[in-house]
């Protein structure tokens, strides 16, 4: 089958479940024949991406809600009316995601979270030539499982969220919500449930134990409260990632405090060998410490990520905090008890993938 794919392109997540799936895919004889990336002009597309999809990649302009901050969290509220007071640009966008669907004419879209590919879905829907069949896939999706439990307080809080999932799912034939943990999925919503899709290099690296806490930190904002930490507790090694564009490879602050620019084969050694992982609460990043069985501090910048952290915490993945109190991780260190089970549901991520996905399963054709 020829797969087309669309993928939100805020944050390093979306990319790298892509890429697991585009790998799935080959695996089981199939085509990813393009990628269409959502993003803003604050974004780039990240240079790991480009080199390992393997398909011809295109962006277009889409709506951006996370990258307008306040101090170190983004106010949602001015990154909307920011989005929407630009319909022309998306306008541009919804007819040439239109178009590049009908150029390459997929067999299925498979959608990573995008918001313009729902729209499309949406106002093109009588459109005989957008008669693509979509599936959607991410986290988020969880959210509208009516299976998934929340309370009055975070029905408020996630109520973006919510709309948000719908709008990108708009139209969709599935909506695969990835999961910390198998649950019922809803058929009435095609809601369902599947493991998270985690690159293959997790899978090659072994889990030992270590030292010092690893870290990553999605704004550099969180460089001062670090450091303000480190000042007070310098016997304890730090090794953290961040995106800071104007600094090098490696920034030495002292023997035991290294900040390293974002690199994925690194970063997942680092974390291998800790004994701690302090996060911003990408859901990506906390099924790879899961996988790795370490301890986590999760330090939500906004509401998407918050609500990874709550999800997170029923796994015991870790705990939350508003700010990088590192000793809160390492008093929770002795008393870390994750989901035991977690290893076990991710190895069968490329069956249920498949299975869901692509036409005539057959248990036979498994590899």
């Amino acid at each position: 089958m020829r797969f087309l794919f669309t993928v939100q392109g805020e944050g390093r997540g979306h990319f790298t479940q892509a890429l697991s799936l585009a790998a799935i895919l080959r695996k089981h004889g199939h085509d990813v024949v393009a990628v269409l990336v959502g993003k803003s002009d604050s974004r780039q597309i990240p240079q790991f991406f480009m080199n390992k999809i393997g398909a011809p990649v295109a962006e277009f302009s889409s709506p951006n809600f996370t990258s307008f901050y306040k101090q170190k969290r983004p106010n949602i509220f001015i990154s909307v009316i920011n989005n929407f007071s630009r319909p022309f640009i998306f306008r541009k966008s919804l007819l040439f995601l239109k178009q590049q669907i009908e150029q390459y004419r997929p067999d299925k879209v498979i959608n990573f979270y995008e918001m313009i590919t729902g729209m499309a879905y949406g106002i093109y829907r009588f459109d005989k030539k957008l008669g693509v069949e979509m599936i959607t896939v991410a986290h988020q999706y969880v959210l509208i499982n009516p299976n998934y439990k929340t309370t009055a307080e975070q029905d408020v809080k996630f109520y973006l969220l919510r709309m948000l999932s719908r709008i990108t799912s708009t139209r969709a034939s599935k909506i695969l919500a990835l999961s910390f943990r198998d649950m019922p999925g809803s058929k009435d919503r095609k809601i369902v449930t599947v493991p998270p899709l985690l690159r293959s290099e997790v899978f090659d690296i072994e889990s030992v134990p270590g030292n010092y806490i690893h870290g990553y930190m999605l704004n550099t904002g969180y460089f001062e409260e670090v450091l303000a930490w480190h000042e007070k507790h310098p016997e304890v090694p730090l090794c953290f990632f961040w995106d800071k564009k104007d600094a090098g490879e490696v920034t030495q602050v002292d023997e035991n405090f290294v900040l390293h620019k974002l690199n994925d084969e690194r970063f997942l050694h680092s974390m291998a060998g800790c004994m701690g992982y302090a996060t911003t609460s990408g859901f990506e990043s906390l099924c790879e410490a899961l996988y790795y069985r370490k301890p986590t501090l999760m330090v939500p910048v906004h509401v998407e990520q918050e609500f990874n952290a709550y999800d997170a915490s029923l796994s015991g993945v870790g705990i939350s905090a508003k700010k990088f109190k590192l000793n809160e991780l390492i008093r929770f260190i002795p008393e870390y008890a994750p989901d035991e089970n977690f290893r076990e549901w991710v190895h069968q991520a490329e069956i249920r993938f498949i299975k869901e996905i692509c036409d005539n399963y057959k248990p036979t054709e498994s590899r």
